[in-house]
């Protein structure tokens, strides 16, 4: 299938969302499957912006919910993320967060899906705050990246305002709860399963999609 006719996806994730954390497994196995005739693109949602970019203690139903997450979706939660959890003082900043996305995402030989895994693996398993610019070196480095050329990325306006106006699209989308992945066809938007789905119910919701359309 040729790029042109490839099917247009956009996932609208946020790095610290727990439920996205758990759809990505998911979601990288049904990428890889259908590498070939999807084209995907990851934006962040800006979850914790302004007013709701708190410490991690203001949020206390985020344990029980990540629970919920390991007994859904069967992924765990590292030793320095729970290390995190009961310190409370990390600040979960959706925007600095959105701008690491960008930073990573700009370079060449990287798939925002994979720069996006990586962040929430600093997060969720290391406990590592995505506000800082360290963080962002490390990963550069686990990604084969030019941990300066990302860490100044990350510090510069440029990423700001691109992160912002990939917030504004997820908006503008009407995307309101994450992780949310969504099919584009001539005639809008689609959902494209939930945050628990498996990989092979996706590519089926996909298929059925390509059906309907050859059909019509």
């Amino acid at each position: 299938m040729s790029s042109v006719e490839r099917i247009r996806l956009t996932y609208a994730f946020d790095a610290y969302c727990g439920w996205c954390y758990g759809f990505g497994p998911a979601l990288h196995e049904f990428a890889t499957a259908n590498a070939d005739r999807i084209e995907l693109r990851v934006l962040s949602g800006g979850l914790f912006t302004g007013s709701r970019a708190l410490p991690v203690s203001s949020y206390p139903h985020i344990p029980g919910a990540n629970e919920r997450i390991t007994q859904l979706t069967g992924v765990t939660f590292g030793d320095g993320y729970r290390a995190a959890l009961a310190d409370g003082n990390v600040v979960m900043d959706s925007a600095d967060a959105a701008a690491g996305l960008v930073a990573l995402r700009s370079r060449p030989g990287v798939s925002a899906l994979d720069a996006a895994a990586a962040m929430q693996r600093a997060w969720y398993r290391d406990g590592r705050s995505l506000s800082a610019a360290g963080v962002y070196r490390e990963l550069a480095a686990e990604l084969s990246l030019d941990a300066e050329a990302v860490a100044a990325a990350f510090a510069s306006p440029a990423a700001r305002a691109e992160a912002e106006a990939d917030i504004l699209e997820v908006r503008r989308l009407g995307v309101d709860a994450y992780p949310t992945l969504l099919l584009h066809t001539a005639h809008g938007t689609d959902r494209l399963g939930g945050p628990v789905a498996s990989a092979d119910a996706l590519t089926r919701a996909l298929d059925q999609h390509v059906a309907a359309t050859t059909a019509a």
